[in-house]
């Protein structure tokens, strides 16, 4: 289509829609070293508690189903701690092998 068979205000807002787009795309660029590092704390604490709960929760589960009261709840609650562990390692090591 030419430009001069599109009206102007149409004309107009893909300008905006430009700019705006240029805009986001700079935003996103622009990052601290101390934003990054925090979200990469709260990723792997998140990932810390998250192993621990799920564990915790699936040896809860198996001890009220079993009828066995602490016993699997202890194993599950430390399985999950060290597959918490483990995500964490693992996100280290991708990020250690990004740079």
């Amino acid at each position: 289509m030419e430009s001069k068979d599109i009206p102007e205000d149409l004309r107009r807002l893909e300008d905006k829609i430009g700019k705006l787009k240029n805009q986001s795309a700079d935003k996103g660029k622009k990052s601290s070293e101390y934003s990054t590092a925090g979200g990469i704390g709260i990723r792997m604490a998140a990932d810390l508690l998250a192993g621990v709960i799920v564990g915790a929760g699936i040896g809860y589960v198996l001890d009220y189903v079993f009828d066995t009261r602490p016993v699997l709840l202890a194993i599950f609650l430390l399985f999950g701690g060290a597959a918490g562990f483990l995500n964490i390692y693992r996100s280290a090591h991708d990020m250690e092998n990004k740079k």
